[in-house]
């Protein structure tokens, strides 16, 4: 299989939300906050620290979330983390939906199952202009902008084809709203790709219904690893080989037989875990809108502290306990590799966030933060 063949509102500055749901504080998790020795506070920190070969060798997976990416101003803001981390490391990375998108293409979907079939094609021509808007935000060359812009058109077309062909449905609404879900992911890809590029990064969207194999349980796919990392080797090790960052689609797969499907909402965490898996990556950096996993909400509680450790057993324990710290997925899958997870801040790069690996690493805050 081979990569997808491509290369609003104002926007405001994200609030402090915070990752937590727990007010205990497992044993020898460290909750100080502390930047590596010899870190400029500006620096971009990538995770555990190498040198040498051994850093010209890591390979780092990124997992953007959708406030990450929401308009071009942060598409590029995120590009610039990327593009610091390619000096050293291979970087393959995994996008979602820019926020509120899927939430749109649902909404597609239920117009179209109860029949208010103009208001279907109104929301669906609204998705459309919300991301060739994004598009000239970017403010690309004129011949890359026109290439770009042709490639989001043709998809933009398979999208209104598919909303305007309700009348000829697909086999079950399930799988309707698979397919029209799909879009968000899909336009993401080609903007961030664009993104990377206008920031001297080679990058190419990559599809992750090419490789990610699943069951038919449309809206909750189970992806078959083994058939998943056979064939994403294929399609994303090359892409490495050459230099180019993948930008892989989060969230959704394919059937056998090819038809689209979702891992479900809020699964684009364990996306970006199964693409590390794939590509045998030695961290996965899940960089989204909070600093952090926190021992409680620092909005309701003043001595909530955010918590820069945590073994895989204290995130299992947290999660236990409420806390929705990731995807049920992510975990498990990074254990098998002992990969390391890191949950960081797009809009605090510099900070440290939480570590999660197969023992809580007490030494880290003076050894962490290699750069790439």
């Amino acid at each position: 299989m081979t990569p997808e063949n491509v290369q609003a509102d104002e926007i405001n500055e994200p609030s402090p939300a915070v990752v937590y749901r727990t007010g205990i504080c497992p044993k020898n998790v460290s909750t100080h906050a502390t930047c590596p020795g010899g870190v400029a506070a500006s620096d971009v920190l990538i995770g555990d620290a190498l040198t040498g070969d051994a850093l010209k060798n890591k390979v780092v997976a990124f997992k953007f979330g959708g406030s990450s990416l929401l308009g071009a101003d942060r598409m590029l803001h995120a590009a610039g983390i990327v593009r610091s981390s390619t000096q050293s490391c291979s970087v393959v990375v995994v996008v979602s939906a820019m926020k509120g998108v899927t939430d749109r293409l649902l909404a597609v979907g239920s117009a179209l199952e109860n029949g208010k079939f103009a208001v279907a094609r109104e929301e669906a021509d609204g998705v459309v202009n919300v991301h060739l808007s994004v598009l000239r935000d970017l403010q690309l060359e004129e011949a890359d902008e026109l290439r770009v812009r042709r490639e989001m058109q043709s998809l933009c077309r398979d999208l209104l084809h598919d909303v305007n062909n309700y009348s000829r449905p697909l086999a079950g609404t399930a799988e309707l709203l698979d397919r029209l879900a799909s879009y968000g992911e899909r336009l993401s890809a080609r903007l961030f790709a664009a993104a990377l590029e206008k920031s001297d990064v080679a990058a190419v969207p990559v599809s992750s219904s090419d490789f990610v194999r699943t069951c038919e349980t449309f809206r909750d796919a189970r992806p078959d690893l083994l058939e998943t990392r056979q064939r994403g080797r294929d399609v994303l090790l090359p892409l490495l080989e050459e230099s180019l960052v993948p930008v892989v689609t989060g969230f959704i797969g394919a059937t056998p037989d090819g038809r689209i499907t979702t891992l479900g909402r809020n699964s684009s965490d364990f996306s970006g875990a199964l693409v590390a898996h794939v590509v045998d990556a030695d961290e996965l950096v899940i960089w989204t809108d909070v600093d952090g996993i926190f021992t409680a909400n620092p909005r309701d509680n003043q001595e909530a502290r955010l918590l820069h450790e945590l073994s895989y057993d204290d995130a299992h324990a947290l999660a236990k306990s409420g806390a929705k710290v990731l995807h049920a997925s992510v975990l498990p899958l990074a254990a098998e590799t002992e990969m390391v997870v890191w949950v960081r801040n797009t809009f605090n790069p510099a900070g440290r966030g939480t570590r999660i690996g197969p023992h809580a690493d007490l030494t880290s805050s003076s050894q962490d933060g290699g750069r790439a």
